[in-house]
């Protein structure tokens, strides 16, 4: 089994799967008579195809324990999908570049406190990927007519460490 080491998530290594949502970095401006700083446009949403809308959910994920065998991926051809922690819980965020023979070799990315992520329409992905404890999301994602999931199991599995 090959062996995936878990990198830091910063704006550059992801930046080829979506956008790292943090508020390090970001535009920011006082709102509220100055009692609120606003974090601005820190992700695109994208929506395609009949009926498309973003629509926000709200995940409860139970944690996973390290080493763990990856062996599926998915990917929305038809919108991304911004998860947003609600808590200071790590998660794991596993993307892979498209091939032509389907997704290539992941990469696992650890969050740190504060940061989530907005994979981008069409990119391969792991599932939600809580570390230590109970973890909720926000999640921002498309809704709308059409098939927005695709699934693909590697023929042998990664092991993330």
């Amino acid at each position: 089994m090959k062996e995936i080491d878990i990198q830091p998530l910063t704006r550059t290594a992801f930046a080829g799967f979506g956008e790292v949502i943090e508020m390090e970095a970001a535009r920011n401006f006082p709102i509220n008579s100055g009692k609120c700083i606003r974090y601005h446009d820190l992700a695109k949403v994208e929506t395609t195809g009949e009926n498309a809308r973003p629509m926000i959910s709200l995940l409860r994920g139970e944690p996973y324990t390290l080493p763990l065998e990856l062996r599926m991926v998915e990917r929305h051809p038809l919108g991304s999908q911004a998860f947003i922690p609600l808590s200071d819980n790590q998660f794991l965020v596993i993307v892979a570049e498209a091939t032509e023979a389907g997704p290539g070799e992941p990469l696992a990315f650890r969050t740190k406190t504060g940061q989530g992520v907005n994979i981008g329409r069409n990119v391969w992905h792991g599932i939600l990927t809580p570390l230590g404890t109970r973890s909720d999301f926000a999640v921002i994602d498309r809704a709308g007519d059409g098939v927005n999931l695709e699934e693909h199991f590697y023929e042998e599995p990664f092991l993330i460490r």
